[in-house]
């Protein structure tokens, strides 16, 4: 069995501005990519899973975010850093337009994209961790059977809530490995 990070995308790998679908807008956290290396020779796999509720709202399409997304895998790959998995939720029970209108399993704070990942990769949760920048990033890890729940500022206003329900609250994924280590 293997271990892994999950890492939300937006606010944890790339700054948050709403919406994000455009390379031209997709902004790296930085120390993104060197403490995903770093996790990578820790022996963890690097697994992302993002809601993406732009896709549900018909604000962008799935090839758009498919594009995106191969770019930015295209990146960590140019930084030494292989994506193991990326998850993606297109759905949004209330916002959502037509097939994406939908109560689904895979969006956070549920765990099914994570479950997915678990599943198909033969990853161990009790081992693994997940680092997120909201209370539904935190949620979806303990409703994954992941202990340990790290909160990053650099995405969404950290709140009360998210705060409650992480692990520990760092500034950026920067911080991460430190962390990590010191477990």
């Amino acid at each position: 069995m293997n271990k892994a990070v999950f890492l939300d995308r937006d606010g944890v790998i790339n700054i948050d501005k709403g919406y994000v679908h455009l390379v031209d807008d997709f902004e790296y956290v930085e120390g993104v990519f060197e403490a995903c290396l770093t996790l990578k020779e820790m022996g963890y796999m690097i697994v992302v899973v993002t809601n993406q509720s732009g896709i549900a709202r018909g604000m962008y399409s799935e090839d758009d975010f498919h594009h995106l997304t191969e770019w930015m895998d295209w990146n960590f790959a140019d930084k030494g850093v292989e994506l193991d998995g990326i998850y993606y939720c297109p759905h949004h029970a209330e916002k959502g337009l037509g097939d994406y209108k939908q109560d689904c399993d895979c969006r956070k704070p549920k765990p099914g994209m994570l479950n997915s990942a678990a599943e198909f990769l033969e990853i161990d949760m009790s081992q693994s961790i997940m680092v997120g920048d909201k209370a539904d990033d935190m949620r979806a890890a303990k409703a994954a059977g992941i202990p340990t729940a790290i909160l990053v500022k650099t995405g969404k206003v950290v709140d009360e809530a998210g705060v409650k329900e992480a692990t520990i609250v760092l500034d950026s994924i920067a911080d991460v490995p430190t962390y990590i280590a010191d477990l």
